[in-house]
C-alpha cells in the first residue's frame, strides 16, 4: 500500500502538496498586495477601502496558515521564502496603487486567479478522496465568489 499516515495515496498527496504550495505562493502575493493597498489608498473612498483591505488581509493571513498546515498534514513542506512565492505565483503584483478603482480591480483580478487555482485543487482533492483539502478549498471558493460579486457591484459592473 502506498498510503500516507492519513490514509491518502502518497502520489495524490504529493500532487496536492505541489498545487497547494502554488496556492500558498499566490495567497502570499495577494496578502502583500492588500497590505500595500491598505497603506497607499487615497481619495474619497479612503476610509471605506482602508478598512476593507485590512479585513481582506486579516482573512488572508488565516487562509495562508490554513494552507501551510494542510500541506504539512499531507506530509509536505510549505514554501516559505519570498523567492519561492514570486517564482510560483500568477497573481498580479500591485505596486504603487493608490486610486480606488485600480485597487479594487487588482483585488478582483487576484481573487479570480485564486479561484482558478482553487478549482484545480478541488478537482484533484475530489479524485484523491481528500475531504480535508476539499472542505478547506470549497470554503475559500464560496467566500471569494461572494467577494468578487460585491466588489464588481462596487465598481458598477
Amino acid at each position: 500500500m502506498n498510503k500516507s499516515i492519513i490514509g491518502l495515496d502518497k502520489n495524490d498527496s504529493a500532487n496536492l502538496v505541489n498545487k497547494l504550495n502554488g496556492l500558498l505562493a499566490n495567497f502570499q502575493i495577494y496578502y502583500q498586495n492588500l497590505r500595500g493597498l491598505h497603506w497607499n489608498i487615497k481619495g474619497n473612498n479612503f476610509f471605506e477601502l482602508h478598512a476593507k483591505f485590512e479585513e481582506f488581509y486579516t482573512d488572508s493571513q488565516i487562509k495562508i496558515d490554513d494552507i501551510a498546515e494542510r500541506i504539512l498534514t499531507l506530509q509536505g513542506q510549505p514554501l516559505h521564502t519570498f523567492t519561492d512565492y514570486i517564482a510560483n505565483a500568477s497573481v498580479p503584483v500591485g505596486k504603487n496603487i493608490s486610486k480606488d478603482i485600480d485597487a479594487v480591480k487588482l483585488v478582483v483580478n487576484s481573487l479570480s486567479e485564486l479561484l482558478k487555482i482553487e478549482r484545480e485543487i478541488l478537482e484533484l482533492s475530489d479524485k484523491a478522496d481528500d475531504e480535508g483539502t476539499n472542505a478547506m478549498v470549497s470554503d475559500f471558493i464560496a467566500t471569494q465568489e461572494k467577494t468578487i460579486w460585491m466588489l464588481n457591484s462596487w465598481l458598477g459592473n
